[in-house]
């Protein structure tokens, strides 16, 4: 398989990566917190096969001096310890979502995310889950490569 980059769409369409950019950017200040928004984005990036979100991801949740050990675990959250009850929930809410439109969240699914989250958190999650699904899609239809070396602030 080429594994080649198809295209540098970060040199094409400025209005719509900026709207994309600028979503990231909002979602990331949310009341969710930067760490569970991260912990959101690397366990979709994973599920998705999006190599470049994946490493930007882990490599953000590690600025933010998270463990290594419950950052790698992320893809076996069910059966670590590491994650709250909370971070438990969304993560099933993420992963319920990120399934549609093969399966679609369960009543029980929002029982428990309603448990842990507020509606507005609710919906800012639903834009965060929104936007790294669109990421993935874009860089993994296009083949955006892992950069051998992250440039600056990423």
């Amino acid at each position: 398989m080429n594994h080649a980059a198809r295209l540098n769409f970060f040199q094409l369409a400025p209005a719509n990566l900026q709207a994309m950019i600028a979503l990231s950017g909002t979602v990331k200040k949310s009341s969710l917190g930067a760490r569970l928004v991260e912990l959101i984005n690397l366990r979709i990036s994973q599920i998705n096969g999006c190599g470049v979100c994946v490493d930007m991801h882990w490599r953000d949740l590690i600025k933010q001096e998270a463990n290594p050990r419950h950052v790698n675990a992320i893809a076996g959250w069910r059966e670590a310890p590491f994650f709250s009850d909370r971070e438990r929930a969304a993560l099933n809410w993420a992963e319920a979502v990120n399934a549609i439109p093969h399966q679609h969240p369960t009543d029980a699914d929002f029982a428990l995310l309603k448990e842990h989250f507020s509606d507005n958190e609710i919906a800012e999650m639903s834009y965060a889950i929104a936007v790294i699904k669109g990421w993935n899609t874009i860089n993994a239809s296009l083949r955006n490569q892992i950069p051998e070396v992250p440039a600056p602030g990423f």
